[in-house]
């Protein structure tokens, strides 16, 4: 018998099986607000996502990073005169998002359910290890993966490495998720099939541009579409 199309299938965590971005924006706000006398928000969301940016190669992704962001920039904007108070609200605004409690997203759990058992399910997801540990525990949906894999960033060489070590190799392995930068590019670099699933939400950061005729680039419109796209693949 000829071997199977696919026998592993990476998801992706944040807006792809949890929501995750939305803590991000109202955090943001609340943030934003804190700080309206020293700019308008439109000026002070664009120097933190500058800061934001500035700063991964030192914090790398997640809340804790993002907090320190929201640091920098309310010395920046206040010229260093930002009050201990708001220093308090912005690390109080942080510590809230690192214990919100879990949503996950429609047809997630079911995708997974349906997939167990029938091929390899790796978790890749970028961020602090503490909070996406916390956050896979609370979703209830640990179980249903093989592996679990935290890492600083996702590279073509991430997914060869992770596919060939949880799998037969990134040529055999599709990989899902909601950021065009992060989840799919990459993967379809490294020889992997590649989901899309977007979100209403997505941070400006991991916007790029989407790979239209790519022969295993796949589009859906939630995660309930995933066993029709499986069944093309394997067709």
């Amino acid at each position: 018998m000829a071997a199977r199309a696919l026998t592993t299938i990476g998801f992706d965590a944040d807006d792809t099986l949890w929501q995750n971005e939305q803590f991000f924006r109202l955090t943001e706000d609340r943030f934003v607000a804190l700080l309206g006398e020293h700019g308008e928000a439109a000026e002070i969301s664009g120097k933190l996502l500058e800061a934001e940016k500035r700063n991964l190669a030192f914090y790398g992704f997640g809340i804790k990073g993002f907090t320190l962001s929201m640091i920098e920039t309310a010395l920046e904007v206040t010229r260093g005169q930002v009050s201990s108070a708001v220093i308090g609200e912005i690390l109080a605004a942080g510590r809230e998002m690192l214990t919100h409690l879990v949503e996950t997203l429609p047809h997630a759990q079911d995708a997974l359910a349906a997939l167990a058992g029938r091929y390899r399910l790796v978790l890749i997801t970028k961020g602090d290890l503490f909070d996406q540990e916390r956050k896979l525990a609370q979703s209830g949906l640990g179980d249903f993966f093989d592996a679990v894999e935290i890492v600083s960033d996702k590279s073509a060489t991430t997914y060869e490495k992770l596919f060939a070590r949880h799998g037969d190799g990134p040529e055999r392995a599709l990989m899902v998720g909601n950021s065009l930068k992060s989840d799919i590019l990459p993967a379809l670099a490294a020889g992997a099939w590649a989901a899309y699933v977007p979100h209403d939400l997505t941070w400006a950061l991991e916007h790029a541009e989407e790979p239209a005729g790519h022969q295993r680039y796949r589009k859906l419109a939630d995660l309930g579409g995933l066993t029709s796209v499986l069944r093309d693949i394997e067709s």
